[in-house]
């Protein structure tokens, strides 16, 4: 590394919270910066170099030059995970057109996935601008992730959670993000990063205590501790490597 400063891009959600109060709290890093992204920011930081290291959407990984998959803990999910949501008026089978979300490239691959090889429909999909969510009515659905999702539900006649559709596709979890580092780490702030994001994660109650936001206690404690997987395991690698492939047949 040139420099001491560790610049670190985060995801800005409730489900990186545990990561971010890691990095924040642990005592571990010394000097670093961070700035907390949406996905799609995340990705193009680190593609540009911006960042040394960012939890970035999957979907960006063929897109990277040198990079380094930083092991153990991910934005991961074993099931329904809440917030990466296709919501309709319509069955399935009756869409017509699906707007994308801008926020996250991951998310958008998936839906486009599950279109053509698990529910076997062929919608137009549109690349989406903010204030999209109110033009989903009729046959036109949307892909919505992050935290806006526990406030919509209630909104739309179908709803259809990514990556439990992914589970009974596959049998598989799904990653979302991966902790991505544009430099090969000296081991001493390697391992310090990697108590960082351990410290978070082993400390969620402490999150959850923290969060100061619109959303009830007892939702969020829920999604940090049963929607969001943390581990960075065998299966999940399996998994996101299937979903990379897979992607890479989406045109």
């Amino acid at each position: 590394m040139k420099s001491k400063l560790l610049r670190i891009s985060a995801v800005s959600y409730i489900n990186a919270k545990p990561f971010v109060y890691g990095i924040e709290h642990s005592g571990f890093l010394k000097e670093y910066s961070l700035s907390l992204d949406i996905p799609s920011v995340c990705a193009a930081k680190l593609k540009s170099r911006e960042v040394d290291i960012g939890l970035a959407p999957v979907a960006v990984i063929p897109e990277l030059k040198e990079h380094f998959i930083i092991p153990d803990f991910c934005i991961g999910s074993n099931g329904p995970v809440l917030t990466v949501m296709l919501y309709s008026d319509v069955p399935l089978k009756e869409i017509k057109t699906v707007y994308l979300d801008y926020q996250s490239k991951t998310s958008s691959m998936l839906v486009r996935v599950l279109a053509k090889k698990f529910w076997k429909i062929s919608p137009a999909f549109v690349q989406a601008e903010k204030g999209y969510e109110k033009q989903i009515s009729g046959a036109t659905a949307g892909l919505i992730i992050g935290d806006r999702n526990f406030s919509l539900p209630e909104k739309f006649n179908y709803s259809y959670d990514l990556s439990a559709e992914w589970q009974l596709f596959t049998g598989l979890p799904f990653v979302f993000a991966c902790w991505i580092s544009n430099i090969r780490m000296e081991k001493s702030i390697s391992i310090a990063f990697h108590e960082a994001l351990k410290y978070g994660v082993e400390n969620k109650e402490a999150v959850v205590a923290a969060l100061q936001g619109p959303y009830d206690e007892k939702i969020v404690r829920n999604y940090l501790n049963n929607s969001i997987s943390y581990s960075f395991d065998k299966q999940k690698q399996t998994a996101m490597e299937l979903f990379l492939d897979l992607g890479k047949e989406i045109v």
